[in-house]
């Protein structure tokens, strides 16, 4: 009897190899991130095989003879450049466990024909609340009184005058980037009694309906009245120094600023300069370009880490740790494997990046 294959808008050169009822794939996950494969194995199905390898820091670790097994690759980490690509010569399917999918050389793998996918639905909820916790916690002077009252010579048991103490009802929440983690941290905010705008051009008419937020025509108009800017687009060529100097400079005077995001898109020796000179009050950073840093480190973190008494209170580094909570790692592993399953097996076109997005 011939096993029927799944419906489904499928990619042509993925038809699984069928044999009787039984799929012959091998699929790695390199960095040994789980102490055991059953999950993995029972979403996959009885004839797929799972191997983990036990890389550090680059697949460069793993050797040919295990490579040349691979048709689907599923990686956290590790970065897949072009001569990486070029060692697993039956590789179909390469998933970014993780919404950014910068780590993987899309041309490289265009050019062989192989699918690259994302997951773009997990910790959705849980880094919209890292951003707005960000900008919270410095507009209500949180990160200030916690720093200015530890050590031998605390302030004054009494207010602080700072201009980064508002109201929220008085401020404009900006969003550069309305997906998923975007639209959250939009509802989000938007509870806590700021007035939410957006840019974002490509999400669809009405999606500002949909979310009663307000949208605006051009990433101008939305920096020239966020009293907060988080950001919340991918890395790409499009995006990557997408806020420099200027674009801080056009933020309203004593404005904050967090990226969730991806370290690149934001310049942050610009950062360093608008708070050094008090056009920013705050900054909220959870990435930075490099990660983790090497030397020498950009001017603002050695800043931070020598405690300057310029940044007191005015801002947070967080190791990119805004996704971290047991929730969000299962959903890692379970919607990864899920991902692989639907593009791999079954043909299906889930969470799969177009070779020519930017």
């Amino acid at each position: 009897m011939r096993l029927r294959r799944p419906a489904g808008n499928r990619i042509p050169h993925l038809q699984p190899n069928w044999e009787g009822n039984r799929v012959t794939l091998t699929v790695l996950e390199p960095e040994g991130l789980y102490p055991d494969t059953i999950p993995e194995q029972e979403i996959l199905g009885p004839g797929v095989r799972i191997i983990r390898g036990n890389a550090k820091s680059s697949i460069a670790e793993l050797p040919d003879s295990m490579l040349a097994e691979v048709d689907g690759l599923m990686t956290l980490r590790m970065w897949v450049p072009a001569e990486q690509i070029a060692r697993f010569p039956k590789l179909k399917v390469i998933v970014r466990m993780g919404v950014g999918y910068d780590r993987v050389d899309r041309a490289a793998a265009a050019a062989r024909g192989i699918t690259v996918c994302n997951l773009p639905d997990y910790g959705t909820q849980e880094v919209a609340e890292f951003a707005v916790l960000l900008a919270l916690s410095l507009r209500r002077g949180l990160i200030l009184y916690h720093d200015t009252q530890r050590g031998p010579d605390p302030a004054p048991w009494a207010v602080m005058q700072s201009p980064l103490h508002r109201r929220q009802e008085v401020q404009t929440f900006g969003i550069l980037g309305l997906g998923r983690i975007g639209s959250a941290a939009a509802l989000r905010a938007k509870a806590f009694g700021y007035r939410v705008v957006f840019y974002d051009p490509n999400q669809p008419n009405g999606w500002d309906r949909a979310l009663g937020i307000q949208r605006v025509r051009s990433m101008d108009e939305l920096l020239a009245q966020s009293d907060v800017l988080s950001i919340h687009c991918p890395l790409t060529r499009a995006t990557r120094g997408l806020i420099g100097e200027r674009e801080l400079r056009l933020l309203p005077k004593n404005a904050v600023v967090v990226n969730t995001a991806r370290g690149p898109i934001l310049d942050i020796d610009a950062v360093e300069r608008c708070l050094r000179d008090g056009h920013l009050a705050g900054a909220g950073l959870d990435v930075i370009p490099e990660e983790p840093p090497v030397e020498p480190i950009p001017a603002l973190l050695r800043a931070y880490r020598d405690s300057e008494d310029w940044l007191r209170g005015r801002l947070v580094i967080t190791p990119h740790i805004a996704f971290h909570t047991p929730e969000a790692w299962q959903d890692i592993r379970i919607k990864s494997i899920e991902t692989m399953r639907d593009v791999l097996v079954e043909g299906r076109r889930t969470n799969v990046i177009p070779p020519e997005s930017e």
